[in-house]
């Protein structure tokens, strides 16, 4: 017989458990709470902080999508809400986004794309020739679907297609399909090359030479592969040239204190806006053999040529042209893009990177490492097909194409020749030829009292820029510059009656900058 006490006491156990269950339980889901840093395990902090993060990841810095971008984003957020400023909206000169800027897509290009992301428009009005270039894209896609996977080096039919443009261009020079790899956008392949570039500690690091100024691609990529930066400076008073004494003193300097492994060059160039010569092109070629080093040419500019008397050579053809000698040994890899040019079709990220010289074994890797991403943006391939492969003059397309290709192009070049001409109106503001591609880095002169401001001076200057009249640009110290020099960055993609607003801004604003800190 159970006395009692002991039912009594065996109540009191349960209810003792029962409280030590509902205490455990409300922990753990305390635990759950972000904002929760006490708990019956102790002090509790987050596994990922910014003591434990990839200490690589806070090097980087991209200064194209920066802080002053940023705050345009909130200004453009505070105008919808009513906020009083001195203009009625922002405008984004800061970033190479064709379309975003008002530039119309190239008709032929969206036809075969709404053909092929909708392939049931086949039966519908649209040329023939459109229809055909949509079933030969579907027809290499998996169950005939841009939305299926395709091989890792990307699309085979559009990889051949890549080939046969790049023989063109090259005046017959051979070109390999399986030394093409397409890729989402040519900034995807800049980054894999440099993953393979990357190795060693301390002095056996590898360095990577890049132009001062540089597109900010280049030393945020490096920056978080752990890699050594190589600056090498352009010649501002010659244009924006590339001197080989100056790859030289790089070079040699760096030799102290890394392995330099790679040199990278942008032709046409960005943020300067040149357009190398050929005898920069082969001095170059000379100087990577001299020195043996990987050679990486990003030429995503190549029809952005505006200049008289300028024209675009491509390292691969210039190569093969130096002869053997230079031609089977040097390593290449060049790159172009769907992004620039006269399409701007920048959020297709479509791309691919023409390998030269490689290592068969190194070559396997390359494949190993772009397979892990499974593939390239599928679209982006559909799309570069069309870039490498247009209209041909026999085809019911080919009037209406070129006469837009050449529009656009037309067009680029009346605003390079536009910005250089009103900036340089403006006292102390001087800026260089716009050659090629699609921006232009002017110098500015800036008055003692805007350098000894706690920011960067040309930081400084773009933000009061932004807050007084609403453009946006980006300043030049994101992308390096000389000591003691300062510039910005500015796209010449507004429409020109919005390009003409925003000279007109830039140049009183300057002069109005200029009285209050002097």
């Amino acid at each position: 017989m159970i006395t009692p006490i002991i039912i009594v006491t065996i109540h009191s156990l349960y209810c003792s458990l029962l409280t030590i269950s509902w205490t455990i339980s409300g922990t753990l889901c305390e635990l759950q709470k972000p904002n929760m840093t006490e708990n019956g395990l102790g002090h509790w902090e987050r596994v990922l902080n910014v003591d434990t993060m990839n200490p690589n990841v806070k090097r980087v810095e991209y200064a194209v999508r920066g802080p002053i971008v940023q705050r345009a984003v909130q200004i453009e957020k505070e105008l919808k809400e009513g906020v009083k400023k001195p203009f009625t909206e922002v405008i984004k000169a800061n970033i190479g986004d064709a379309h975003a800027m008002g530039q119309k897509p190239i008709t032929f290009f969206r036809q075969v794309m709404a053909l092929c992301v909708y392939p049931d428009l086949l039966e519908d009005k649209f040329p023939e020739d459109a229809k055909n270039r949509a079933r030969r894209i579907l027809q290499a896609c998996g169950g005939g679907s841009l939305g299926a996977y395709s091989a890792s080096s990307g699309i085979e039919v559009i990889r051949q297609d890549v080939a046969k443009y790049i023989e063109k261009r090259d005046g017959g020079i051979p070109s390999n399909p399986d030394n093409i790899y397409l890729s989402s956008g040519a900034s995807d392949a800049i980054v894999t090359m440099l993953k393979l570039l990357t190795s060693g500690e301390g002095k056996t690091r590898t360095g990577v030479m890049i132009s001062i100024p540089q597109y900010p691609l280049y030393s945020a990529a490096l920056a978080e592969l752990a890699a050594v930066q190589i600056s090498y400076c352009l010649d501002e008073d010659k244009c924006w040239s590339l001197d080989v004494n100056e790859l030289r003193r790089a070079v040699k300097a760096a030799r102290e204190h890394c392995n330099p492994r790679a040199i990278c060059i942008i032709n046409p160039g960005n943020p300067t806006g040149q357009v190398q010569s050929r005898q920069c092109v082969e001095d170059v070629i000379r100087f990577a053999a001299e020195e043996h080093l990987f050679l990486m040419a990003d030429e995503v500019y190549q029809d952005n040529v505006y200049a008289e008397g300028c024209q675009f050579h491509s390292f691969k053809k210039v190569l093969f042209e130096m002869g053997p000698g230079y031609s089977s040994v040097v390593e290449l890899a060049s790159f172009h893009s769907t992004s620039k040019c006269y399409m701007g079709e920048c959020g297709f990220r479509g791309g691919y990177m023409e390998v030269i010289n490689m290592d068969p074994e190194v070559k396997l890797q390359l494949t190993k490492l772009v397979s892990v991403q499974l593939c390239p943006s599928v679209p982006g391939q559909a799309l570069l097909d069309l870039v490498v492969n247009p209209p041909q003059p026999d085809e019911p397309s080919y009037d209406t194409f070129i006469k837009e290709r050449t529009a656009n192009l037309h067009i680029l070049s009346e605003k390079a020749k536009m910005t250089a001409q009103v900036l340089n109106t403006v006292p102390g503001i001087h800026c260089n030829p716009v050659q090629g591609a699609m921006y232009t880095f002017p110098r500015l002169t800036l008055p003692e009292k805007a350098i000894n401001a706690e920011q960067a001076p040309d930081m400084f200057y773009c933000m009061k820029l932004l807050e007084e009249t609403g453009i946006c640009l980006v300043p030049g110290s994101g992308f390096g510059q000389r000591d003691g020099t300062y510039h910005f960055r500015m796209t010449i993609l507004p429409a020109t009656e919005k390009l003409k607003i925003v000279l007109e801004k830039i140049r009183e604003f300057h002069k109005r900058f200029t009285e209050e800190f002097s």
